[in-house]
């Protein structure tokens, strides 16, 4: 990973840019094209680095969330997980060292497509979806510091 690389995914964990040109004001800030931005960003989209570029909403605040677990047999983790991970609804999944041990979050804009969702990871996965809303909601910063 080069500077460019570093600063681009440390410097705008924060601060996404909110304009009509947002990556090119990314590219202006770190002395580099807008072109050249969107490229790395892509390479890193498809090593793996990074999932996505968004926005993060407090939960509950646009539409309707909750965060969800499965107990899958260790043989079938990697199916189930790509399967859940191929609805649009899911944040992302991480496995767990617990019986339920894939977790997922899901998103949708209203509580029919949240239960729909739900119950089809449920009905095509063949194991049971265990919800679990948000009672309390705090804010976890999960920014990581690259600059060592």
């Amino acid at each position: 990973m080069n500077e460019l690389d570093r600063r681009l995914l440390n410097d705008f964990q924060h601060g996404f840019p909110l304009s009509p040109t947002p990556y090119a004001d990314m590219a202006h800030t770190l002395g580099a094209t807008e072109a050249e931005v969107l490229a790395i960003l892509a390479r890193f989209k498809a090593e793996g680095t990074i999932s996505r570029v968004g926005a993060v909403v407090r939960p509950n605040t646009v539409g309707v969330s909750t965060l969800a677990a499965i107990t899958v047999p260790p043989a079938e983790l990697e199916r189930v997980a790509a399967l859940v991970s191929g609805y649009t609804e899911v944040n992302h999944n991480y496995e767990r060292e617990h019986q339920l041990n894939l977790w997922f979050v899901v998103t949708a804009p209203d509580t029919a497509r949240l239960s729909q969702v739900l119950d089809e990871i449920a009905c095509r996965s063949g194991y049971e979806v265990l919800p679990l809303p948000l009672l309390e909601d705090y804010h976890i910063d999960l920014g990581f510091d690259l600059r060592i």
